[in-house]
């Protein structure tokens, strides 16, 4: 598949979400309310159910996507698949359910169900998480995957993938300069000094237009010494001391050279060339690297998670989902054909199509995914650690949307990586620009 082309879209679409909902604060649906379960058709099993679904990767995957969609023939009911693509999602998306012409059941925006929720347009998937529990697939689940999605009203949606943020290598250029992957902060400063010595970038990453690696970067770190944006019941907690200590390690990363100087300004295919022409060492990236690069001989790796000075490991995670509507023809269908199709998933990846982990335990076990080693350290060492944006706290909002992607978040970025400034300043701003587009 054209991994590059698909990492792209995961991208923006998020990027795109932030920014509607920091320059709009969420638009509101005008006279539309939260309505009942079964708005827009009576109470009983019938009638279509409209499933929208965005292009994840090549067209070959909407094309399996809308096979398994259109297979399904329970609650006397029957399914319809429709390709919405990223650019104007949100407002495609919000136009439609205001029209009460939307989908009855969509995959979309990390955040997406969240900020529908806050408009009642969400019907919650407690019975789906019920139906999963009785025909064991719940159980098939991978750690800590479902939680985050429940809310004190219900299960907002249903994961079905993850995007993750692993630590890549590549091994030939640590020989050249003699020195061990590194395991922890300090170890990674001193092979970072090391490299650069050598003519590698010790910690690739990149800030510029359409690229989030930089912010995502800035979250990990923080992640990675115990840190985050929010505090364990979800109140705004940048300027805590392990986030201070994280930035104040990222802007001796860059003072060093370890990072590259013009990272400040790098899109996705400079990060990308990096990588490909031998120049990046060490950095965090998406999954399946070596494909996305065109370098399958072995020689770019997944590195274990570094420690950070308290001993915290962490993974950045992105866990998009598949969420139901309260405007449906009929709820108990719109359940049967998400519990259906959460079945089949497995398809996806046992064709290839799918440059994302999966979420249940069963599918990291197709040969097709466990055949290359890099998947199967992932779902190990990354995954069981993997934390959000909501951290400290675990569990997902709207208010993510507008931090995810949003201004605030790349101007702290671009200033962390340009090196002038110090690490309170620069929390403080990123804490200053996100009370400005947080809800309340």
């Amino acid at each position: 598949m054209n991994v590059q082309s698909a990492a792209n879209r995961s991208f923006s679409r998020r990027g795109f979400l932030g920014l509607t909902a920091a320059a709009a604060s969420v638009p509101l649906l005008a006279a539309c309310g939260g309505g009942s379960a079964t708005q827009g058709g009576g109470g009983g099993a019938g009638g279509t159910i409209k499933f929208w679904d965005m292009p994840w990767a090549t067209p070959a995957y909407n094309d399996a996507a809308k096979k398994i969609a259109e297979g399904f023939s329970g609650a006397n009911s029957k399914a319809s698949y429709q390709i919405i693509q990223w650019n104007n999602f949100y407002q495609t998306f919000s136009s439609a359910i205001a029209s009460k012409t939307g989908p009855a059941v969509s995959t979309g925006g990390g955040f997406q169900a969240f900020q529908f929720e806050q408009q009642g347009q969400i019907a919650y998937a407690d019975k789906v998480i019920e139906a999963l529990k009785k025909n064991g697939q719940f159980d098939d689940f991978l750690p800590g995957v479902v939680e985050p999605f429940k809310s004190d009203k219900g299960y907002v949606a249903v994961p079905w993938q993850l995007d993750i943020r692993p630590l890549w290598y590549r091994k030939s250029l640590f020989e050249k300069a003699g020195v061990e992957v590194p395991t922890d902060w300090s170890s990674l400063l001193e092979a970072g000094k090391k490299l650069k010595a050598a003519g590698s970038v010790g910690f690739a990453t990149g800030s510029g237009a359409g690229n989030n690696m930089g912010n995502h970067l800035m979250i990990m770190m923080m992640l990675n010494n115990g840190g985050g944006v929010f505090s364990k019941e979800g109140e705004l907690d940048v300027l805590n001391d392990r986030n201070v200590e994280a930035m104040e390690f990222m802007l001796e990363l860059v003072s060093n050279g370890i990072v590259d100087p013009a990272a400040v300004s790098y899109t996705t295919d400079n990060l990308d060339a990096q990588w490909k022409d031998g120049k990046a060492a060490f950095g965090m990236y998406v999954l399946g690297v070596p494909e996305r690069v065109g370098d399958t001989s072995g020689d770019i790796a997944v590195a274990s998670p570094l420690a950070g000075p308290h001993g915290d490991k962490a993974s950045l995670i992105f866990p998009n989902n598949i969420m139901m509507y309260t405007n449906t023809p009929s709820q108990e269908a719109s359940e049967a054909f998400l519990v259906y199709y959460l079945g089949q998933l497995k398809e996806l990846w046992r064709q290839k199509l799918m440059n994302a982990l999966p979420v249940f335990k069963s599918i990291t076990e197709l040969p097709e995914f466990s055949s290359d080693p890099n998947n199967v350290k992932i779902v190990k060492e990354y995954q069981p650690i993997g934390k959000t944006f909501a951290a400290q706290g675990t569990s997902l909002n709207a208010n993510l949307a507008a931090l995810d992607g949003g201004q605030a978040l790349n101007q702290f970025s671009q200033t962390i990586l340009t090196g002038k400034t110090d690490a309170k300043s620069a929390l403080q701003a990123f804490e200053s620009g996100l009370k400005s587009v947080l809800k309340k």
